[in-house]
């Protein structure tokens, strides 16, 4: 009796630990609930600019809805390349994202090696929301319109200059797509950031500059600078009352810029699918859109699958302007 007690005994503890042991390494055990911890969104470009405050602005309203903090971190180098680079080397796990802007979309054709596969090495989540650039002169500038610059430019081919923040940055990209389409000897001046550019576009030293909604809006409207066009397909609400440089005299130019939030591939779809509805509500929330007005942006609020396709177009298209232009960085 004690033998078949025993024996009984000694099955009954195996069964309970080849179950124990089934449950530690072999079945798949019930995942803590996403997300469990802060999120963290890089910043590609120093504190301050309108990336910053886009990432900041959504952030904050995508905590509330994900209940765990959503912080910023700036990583500034490289045309957005370190910051970018950081991601697509992080763990995917959705605690690390990027704010992207159209320097993903360019970079590839700009720089003939980068430490990260764009196509491969990103998760995309959404497409956030698109911004104009504004052509803008001097108050006293005889350019007017549109349909002036082409004329003057056409009659003198470099005489007309143009002021960016740098090469390959939505001005320059803006600038030489105006070129390339209106098939026009426009010079490029780039500087080190939209102060320095502006500053010599107020002085004269440059003509025209295709200057970011919130970097020349203040000029704008205190009348030191005046607007001549935006840069979107539609026209923008920081500027209701300007054409677009499509209606004002070059069908089908569209220069975008943008903001998209990317995890590093690999990312389980589970996640995607829950950061893409917090940011889309974020988004489209009341404060985003007061928040972000500056930057005259129009939210898109998308799929994962819309943001990838909208990219991968963007590569391309930039790439033909990129190659056309002979853009190095």
């Amino acid at each position: 009796m004690r033998s078949f007690l025993t024996q009984r005994f000694k099955r009954a503890l195996t069964l309970a630990t080849a179950t124990a042991v089934l449950g530690a390494v072999g079945l798949p055990a019930a995942q803590a609930a996403f997300p469990e911890k802060a999120i963290r969104i890089v910043v590609p470009f120093s504190p301050g600019g309108g990336t910053d405050l886009v990432a900041r602005t959504l952030g904050n309203e995508m905590s509330k809805e994900l209940g765990v903090p959503v912080v910023v971190e700036n990583k500034p180098g490289a045309s957005t390349v370190i910051g970018t680079d950081t991601v697509a080397k992080s763990t995917p796990d959705g605690y690390t994202l990027v704010l992207s802007t159209i320097a993903h979309a360019v970079n590839p054709s700009m720089m003939a090696k980068l430490p990260y596969d764009t196509d491969k090495d990103f998760a995309p989540v959404m497409l956030v929301a698109r911004s104009p650039n504004v052509l803008v002169v001097k108050p006293e500038s005889p350019y007017k319109t549109v349909q002036d610059i082409l004329a003057v430019a056409r009659a003198n081919p470099g005489k007309l200059t143009f002021a960016s923040q740098g090469n390959g940055t939505s001005a320059h990209l803006a600038g030489e797509l105006f070129k390339h389409m209106g098939q026009v000897d426009l010079v490029h001046v780039p500087y080190r950031g939209a102060g320095p550019a502006l500053t010599d576009l107020l002085g004269g030293q440059v003509d025209m500059m295709f200057g970011t909604a919130a970097a020349v809006g203040g000029f704008v409207e205190s009348g030191k600078l005046r607007a001549i066009a935006v840069t979107t397909a539609e026209r923008s609400p920081a500027h209701p009352d300007l054409p677009t440089v499509a209606e004002a005299g070059l069908p089908g130019y569209v220069a975008d810029s943008w903001y998209g939030i990317y995890a590093p591939a690999g990312t389980p779809p589970e996640v995607i699918a829950k950061l893409n509805a917090a940011a889309k509500k974020a988004a489209e929330s009341a404060i985003f859109r007061e928040r972000v007005q500056s930057e005259g942006l129009i939210v898109s609020a998308g799929t994962p699958e819309a943001y990838d396709q909208y990219v991968r177009a963007e590569i391309e298209r930039w790439a033909r302007i990129v190659k056309a232009a002979h853009i190095t960085n």
